[in-house]
């Protein structure tokens, strides 16, 4: 019997995935258990269908994030640290403060996308990879400036 499947089954089949199987199993075990569907023309019809709907969000969500990494590309973003008497910070500029930051600046940034391999710990600039999703990534220069603490 052909089957949809409709989740992951180790060593069988992966979600979205149409294979043969015996029929005894499906009847029995995958479609009981909501792991699969028969495979007939409408079931056919109806994964053709959220396949080209699946494929046109997957497409909008590509270009939106290839426009935003287009925008932080080069983007300078200050952040101002309180520092002592010598110049030195009080605090670290961690991936964390940099999305928030950039979130402030209007930018849905997670810290997983910041790449900073330590916290800055002292003034200036200091450029910054963001990498994102399909490979896409953008360098912007963090300015840090201090305060008066």
């Amino acid at each position: 019997m052909k089957v949809l499947f409709l989740k992951d089954v180790k060593n069988v089949g992966k979600a979205r995935e149409i294979k043969e199987v015996a029929d005894g199993y499906a009847r029995n075990f995958l479609i009981p258990n909501k792991l699969a569907k028969e495979a007939t023309k409408e079931v056919l019809s109806d994964f053709e269908n959220q396949n080209e709907i699946l494929e046109e969000e997957a497409e909008e969500a590509l270009k939106k994030i290839q426009e935003m990494a287009t925008k932080l590309d080069d983007l300078e973003v200050p952040l101002a640290v309180k520092v002592g008497d010598e110049g030195q910070l009080f605090e670290s500029v961690t991936a964390l403060k940099i999305a928030d930051t950039l979130r402030g600046m209007g930018y849905m940034v997670k810290k997983e996308q910041v790449e900073l391999e330590e916290p800055i710990r002292e003034p200036g600039e200091f450029p910054v990879k963001l990498k994102f999703e399909h490979n896409l990534e953008a360098e912007i220069k963090v300015i840090i400036s201090g305060e008066e603490g």
